[in-house]
């Protein structure tokens, strides 16, 4: 008996443990989050990272700098639009990025080529 309940136990704890992952193609949420103390970027969108694949080469890669005064325009448009509730479907969150940090070529990298989708699938003005 006390083996029992014993292996139910670690049975529910390795159940809690474990990760959860929502499946579907219905979500279109296009959040961005930038987490400043580890430099990581989280775009929750499905589309996105098959798009990236597909349309961003070594080729069409840019500096660092380059990366920072384009997604610099952008924050400052994307809040925009999430201040005035523009796009609201779109925009659901402001995102704080600091121009004087340096986020490393990959953070600034993926949100400027998030944008470049953004501009290109849903017409919507950010990095101009």
């Amino acid at each position: 008996m006390k083996n029992l309940i014993f292996f139910i136990f670690i049975l529910l704890l390795v159940w809690s443990c474990s990760t959860t992952q929502k499946t579907g193609t219905s979500d279109k949420n296009t959040s961005v989050q930038i987490d400043s103390t580890e430099y990581e970027i989280t775009i929750i969108d499905t589309e996105f990272e098959t798009w990236y694949l597909m349309n961003f080469t070594p080729s069409k890669d840019y500096s660092n700098e380059y990366y920072r005064s384009r997604n610099l325009i952008g924050v400052i448009n994307w809040n925009d639009y999430y201040n005035r509730g523009k796009y609201h479907r779109l925009i659901e969150n402001h995102i704080f990025y600091n121009s004087s940090v340096d986020y490393g070529i990959e953070v600034n990298r993926k949100l400027f080529w998030y944008f470049k989708f953004i501009e290109e699938n849903y017409r919507i003005r950010l990095l101009k």
